[in-house]
C-alpha cells in the first residue's frame, strides 16, 4: 500500500528492510565513505523517516539519495528482497520534480535526443584530444572517433542490434564487434540506428520518470515486429528489458521479452558460436557491469560465451560497482573516483 507521504513510497517495501545489513559490503558509496548515510539500509531509513515521520527533506537528505550509484548490488545480496530499485527509483522521481537537475545533466540528456548533434560534440571532443587538452579522467573513452565510421545497416536482418546514443557516436567498434560475430554464425543484422536513437536509461536514473517513457514509447513505436533486440551495453538492455513494468501495459511487456543482451542471447545460441580450437587463450579478466549482473541478472551467459576462447580471470571484489553509474561519474566526480579506484585496484591484483 502507498503511503501518505510526500515520496509516494509504499509501506510494505519500506517495512521489508529488516536492518540486517548484509547490503553494506555491497554498496559502493558505503565502501569507501564508510557513512551509514550512503548506504541502502541507511537511505531507506530516511526515507522512512520523511515518508512516515514527516522529516524535512534538507541537504543532507538530498545528498544521500543523489549520491547513490543505483547499482542494484544491495538488492542482489539482499535476503529479504527489498524492492530497492522501486524505493530509489520512486525517491529520485520525486526529488526531479522539487528541484532541476544539474545544469550540466540537462544538456547532456537533450543531446541524447539529437544523434547529430551529439556526434558532432564527440568529433569536436576527439580534436581536443589529440591537442592533449582533455584531461584523462575516465569520462570518455581513451581515443574518441573523429569521422563517422558507423557501418550501414541491413535492412530486414535476422536480429536487431541497438546502438543507442552514447555507444553508436563514442564506440561504434563495440557495435562492429559484436556484428562481426553474429554474421560470422550465420544472422544478418540490422542496426536501430537514429530512427530508434536514446533508450531512455540517463533519463530514468535521473528521476526523470515522463521523458524515460517518451523515450520508451519512441523505442517502441519504431521497433514493431517479434525479431530479437540484441544489446551490446548493460545500461541500455536494462532500461529496455523494464519498458515493461515502466509503461505497465502488455506491448511493452511484450516489447521486453524481445530484448536479450548478446552474451545472453549467444549463450542460448551456441551453435552460433566458432568451436573452440585448442586450449584455453589469453588470460581475460572479466568485469560484470553492474546493470547486467544485478539489474538483468546475466551473469554466467559472458563466461559461457567467452570462456572456451579464453583464460578466464575473476575479480576478487564480488562484482563491485565501477563508479560509472549512467550520469553518476559526471555529476559526483570525486565519489566515483574513489569507487574506480577500488575497482582498478581488484584488476593489477
Amino acid at each position: 500500500m502507498t503511503t501518505p507521504g510526500p515520496l509516494g513510497l509504499s509501506g510494505d517495501s519500506l517495512a521489508t528492510c529488516v536492518q540486517c545489513g548484509l547490503c553494506l559490503p555491497h554498496c559502493p558509496t558505503y565502501r569507501v565513505t564508510g557513512d551509514e548515510s550512503r548506504s541502502p539500509r541507511g537511505r531507506i531509513s530516511l526515507m522512512a523517516a520523511v515518508e512516515l515521520e514527516g522529516a524535512p527533506m534538507d541537504g543532507e537528505w538530498l545528498d544521500a539519495m543523489s549520491t547513490c550509484v543505483q547499482c542494484l548490488g544491495c538488492e542482489t545480496a539482499c535476503p529479504s528482497g527489498v524492492p530497492f530499485e522501486e524505493l530509489i527509483s520512486t525517491t529520485r522521481a520525486v526529488m526531479s520534480t522539487e528541484s532541476r537537475p544539474p545544469l550540466r545533466m540537462r544538456l547532456g540528456l537533450r543531446l541524447l535526443g539529437r544523434p547529430r548533434l551529439l556526434r558532432l560534440g564527440v568529433r569536436i571532443l576527439a580534436v581536443l584530444q589529440r591537442l592533449g587538452l582533455v584531461p584523462r579522467t575516465g569520462l570518455f573513452p581513451a581515443r574518441l572517433p573523429l569521422g563517422d565510421n558507423r557501418r550501414r545497416s541491413t535492412p530486414g536482418g535476422d536480429v536487431l542490434l541497438f546502438t543507442g546514443c552514447v555507444m553508436d557516436a563514442c564506440q561504434p567498434e563495440i557495435h562492429d564487434a559484436v556484428e562481426d560475430v553474429l554474421v560470422a554464425g550465420g544472422r544478418s543484422v540490422e542496426r536501430t540506428g537514429e530512427a530508434v536513437g536514446c533508450c531512455g536509461a540517463l533519463h530514468g536514473h535521473a528521476g526523470l520518470h515522463g521523458e524515460a517513457m517518451r523515450r520508451a514509447e519512441v523505442v517502441m513505436a519504431a521497433l514493431p515486429g517479434d525479431r530479437p533486440i540484441l544489446v551490446d551495453s548493460a545500461g541500455c538492455g536494462a532500461a529496455l528489458k523494464r519498458y515493461g513494468g515502466l509503461l505497465g501495459t502488455p506491448a511493452a511487456a511484450a516489447f521486453s521479452e524481445r530484448v536479450f543482451d548478446v552474451h545472453e542471447w549467444l549463450a542460448a545460441n551456441p551453435e552460433l558460436l566458432p568451436e573452440s580450437s585448442g586450449p584455453a587463450g589469453e588470460p581475460v579478466v572479466v568485469q560484470d557491469p553492474c546493470h547486467l549482473r544485478h539489474a538483468q541478472g546475466v551473469h554466467g551467459a559472458v563466461r559461457e560465451v567467452v570462456g572456451p576462447y579464453a583464460t578466464l580471470v575473476e575479480l576478487d571484489d564480488e562484482g563491485l560497482c565501477c563508479g560509472a553509474g549512467g550520469a553518476f561519474q559526471m555529476l559526483e566526480p570525486e565519489l566515483a573516483g574513489e569507487v574506480r579506484e577500488r575497482k582498478l585496484a581488484a584488476i593489477r591484483r
